[in-house]
């Protein structure tokens, strides 16, 4: 968890740092999204599951976002499966901002899951913004409940790559 930490801040960092990479061409702008785009990248967050992550946004203002990552080590499996809706509340040329919920379940364990809360729900905010053209960057503040009843503030993050 530590290690997702330090990778999730050093992201936004170099994000934060580079605010003159931020550019969308032509038509491919969030805001002139008449068609549906799809997008492919990866995704971590305890709300929306992590690994590889597909997103479709359709021409109205809402996205979704289904993500899938499996991880095998000597007799040990790690997975998780998740989705997550976003509703757009403010599109600009290279920036959009989200409201939406997402759920996941996490599997880990030899032979039986081993996690305490496996099933996960979370409601939140995110902003997403261009890093280059078609390559999209997210992070959203979601309120995270687990299925033991712990409820957690906790960050996700996305890289997607949409195909205008």
């Amino acid at each position: 968890m530590r290690k997702f930490l330090i990778t999730a801040l050093l992201l936004v960092a170099v994000v934060l740092i580079s605010p003159a990479q931020v550019s969308v061409s032509g038509e491919a702008t969030a805001s002139q999204f008449g068609k549906t785009v799809f997008g492919l990248g990866f995704a971590g967050g305890p709300a929306s599951g992590v690994g590889v992550s597909f997103r479709t946004h359709l021409p109205s203002k809402s996205s979704f976002q289904f993500v899938f990552g499996i991880i095998k080590a000597n007799n040990r499996l790690s997975t998780s499966v998740g989705a997550e809706y976003q509703y757009d509340l403010v599109r600009g040329r290279s920036t959009r901002f989200f409201v939406g919920p997402s759920f996941a379940y996490f599997y880990s364990g030899a032979n039986e899951n081993e996690m305490d809360a496996p099933f996960r729900g979370g409601a939140g905010v995110g902003i997403e913004f261009a890093i280059q053209d078609a390559l999209h960057m997210s992070a959203e503040g979601a309120f995270v409940f687990f299925s033991d009843g712990t409820i957690l503030p906790l960050p996700q993050f996305t890289v997607h790559y949409y195909f205008f």
